[in-house]
């Protein structure tokens, strides 16, 4: 509560941008108001992922979810009530900076996702870039999974205010 005004203050909302930048590219920016640190937290431990990442607006949750979030583990997520899965391989991962990871779930040839996190005066930049095989790839991929990025990113965005608890000061 602002000791001035006597009112809770607005929750501050971030827009999240979403760009094709090539042919074959997609970028997804946002600004989250965590520290990199939470924010990384909250994409790499499963029982925070499982929390913002499958589309409510959809019906759907994550019935399983692991993540072995080290260069060369690999994740798996799957969906209910569907069984719809998401799979593959961590190609990097730099703690609170960076995760690369593909999508295998497609056969060869499926995107190679990058994530940053850039912390700026407490509040994190996050950049995730979707880069696909071909022009094709991403025209079959779609203005939906951009649309769906933005519903889960503000589903994360309602998740972090809550994760300095959770997560603790580490």
């Amino acid at each position: 509560m602002d000791a001035e005004t006597g009112h809770e203050p607005a929750p501050t909302r971030n827009p999240t941008t979403v760009e094709r930048t090539s042919e074959r590219e997609l970028v997804v920016t946002r600004t989250f108001n965590a520290p990199a640190r939470i924010v990384y937290e909250a994409w790499t431990r499963a029982e925070l992922f499982k929390q913002w990442w499958a589309p409510k607006s959809m019906g759907m949750s994550l019935r399983s979810c692991t993540l072995d979030v080290r260069v060369g583990g690999t994740y798996r997520l799957e969906f209910a009530p569907d069984g719809m899965a998401f799979f593959g391989t961590y190609l990097e991962v730099i703690p609170h900076a960076r995760l690369v990871w593909t999508n295998e779930e497609g056969g060869e040839g499926g995107p190679v996702t990058t994530v940053t996190f850039e912390e700026q005066g407490g509040r994190t930049l996050l950049v995730m870039h979707e880069l696909h095989a071909s022009k094709e790839a991403l025209d079959a991929a779609g203005s939906g999974a951009a649309e769906v990025t933005v519903e889960t990113f503000a589903q994360l965005d309602a998740l972090l205010g809550s994760l300095s608890a959770v997560v603790g000061g580490s």
